[in-house]
């Protein structure tokens, strides 16, 4: 018989960094009468493979099931082969178009390969909802429909606003929140995991649970994480994430780019530490030193202890120490009284892929010039001065160049 810790301990692991509990009381009675017959919980989150990469965002809900997991109860990673054709019409002004079952397929392996990261691969139940959904006949499917409303559906924030903007909905739109609803049904799910933003979808499945007869399961939502500028969440298209397979230097440097504020919040959402121990970091520890911790902690997760580590030391070499590594590379740039804006400099260096993507990179306090950070994109540099840029783990250092020949890049020893 599993041996579960008291219900209270548990209770304070898994609240931590939640955003809300659906309903508390339930997820408490849960644990109580799990402990009590050592029959561990079954606790789900569904990924529909849409992507076929990882940014630490996306991590969030893993970390919450791994505590589960630390906890002794049953995790199951539910991938959405099935759902993923349809498209979660979450958040969505417009109808997504649905992937193939090839470009499905690719995906959800590159995942499988990922998630193990974080959770343990011998304890953890991987399922495809496309193995109940593959047998639905066009009966069972109306049958599921029957369960919901039309008007229940348009209670749902983003189909209500489409709806009042005279924007298409399309049907198969209104089947994913019954589809994802059913994947309860069919795990027999004590638990949900999601982001705030699933939190109608979750319920649902509650809802429909009930009307096959089971226990509803707790829905549990775990907030969206902001991204590097501490704003807006955690996306590549808005160049402030930190993707999971990024070299460990460049991890550990995006990591101590972040505000001392947002630090506490990346240790709730994306560390095994419990709130007591953080509490005494935010009331003892330097923050300096907290966010090295956070830093270390991170890359160890997705990399290695002694990537970690030597991401680390070299982060202080470049950064603290005000070093500069003996190979750097040097480019000449030709520009009016030898002076040009930060966005404009970071593109023509190669540093960034246009200006545009400078202006992001600097706003996000990801650049620094001679050791210190610039936040402002129209910054002038002075480049007869030689200045030392520094985006991520990447560092350059520019010159003026001779006027009319353009740009020169070469790599000096010193």
């Amino acid at each position: 018989m599993t041996t579960f810790a008291p219900v209270d301990q548990q209770l304070a692991y898994i609240k931590k960094g939640s955003a809300e509990i659906v309903k508390e009381s339930e997820l408490h009675a849960k644990l109580e009468k799990s402990r009590a017959s050592g029959k561990p919980l079954r606790v789900k989150a569904g990924f529909d493979p849409t992507a076929p990469d990882l940014h630490l965002g996306h991590t969030v809900l893993l970390r919450k099931l791994k505590h589960f997991q630390d906890l002794g109860h049953t995790v199951i990673f539910l991938i959405g082969d099935f759902t993923g054709m349809i498209g979660d019409p979450t958040g969505r002004s417009v109808t997504r178009p649905p992937l193939s079952r090839e470009q499905i397929e690719q995906n959800a392996e590159t995942y499988k390969a990922q998630v193990f990261k974080i959770l343990d691969a011998q304890k953890t139940v991987v399922d495809f909802n496309s193995r109940w959904f593959s047998k639905f006949s066009a009966e069972d499917f109306i049958r599921l429909a029957a369960k919901y409303t039309v008007s229940q559906m348009l209670e749902r924030e983003d189909f209500h606003k489409r709806f009042r903007e005279e924007k298409p909905i399309a049907v198969h739109e209104l089947l994913y929140p019954l589809a994802q609803g059913y994947d309860s049904v069919a795990l027999e799910a004590d638990v949900e995991l999601g982001g705030t933003d699933q939190k109608f979808n979750l319920l649902v499945g509650r809802e429909l649970q009930r009307s096959y007869g089971q226990e509803p399961q707790v829905v549990l939502t775990m907030p969206i994480l902001e991204g590097l500028d501490g704003v807006q969440k955690m996306s590549k298209s808005l160049g402030n994430a930190i993707g999971i397979h990024e070299p460990p230097l460049e991890m550990y440097g995006k990591i101590m780019s972040i505000s001392d504020d947002m630090m506490w919040r990346y240790y709730e959402l994306l560390t095994d530490v419990q709130v007591a121990e953080i509490e005494k970091m935010k009331r003892e520890a330097h923050p300096m030193q907290a966010k090295k911790d956070l830093a270390r902690r991170i890359v160890a997760d997705f990399h290695s202890a002694d990537a970690a580590a030597k991401a680390g030391e070299d982060w202080a070499k470049q950064f603290q120490k005000d070093e500069v590594p003996d190979n750097i590379e040097e480019t000449a740039i030709d520009a009016p009284e030898n002076q040009l804006r930060i966005d404009k400099l970071l593109a023509r260096a190669g540093l960034a892929g246009s200006v545009s993507d400078a202006g992001r990179m600097v706003k996000h306090g990801a650049v620094k010039v001679n050791g210190a950070v610039v936040n402002d994109p129209t910054k002038i540099i002075e480049i007869s001065a030689r200045p030392t840029i520094q985006v991520g783990r990447k560092i350059k250092r520019v010159r003026p160049g001779m006027p009319g020949t353009g740009i020169v890049t070469e790599t000096l020893s010193h």
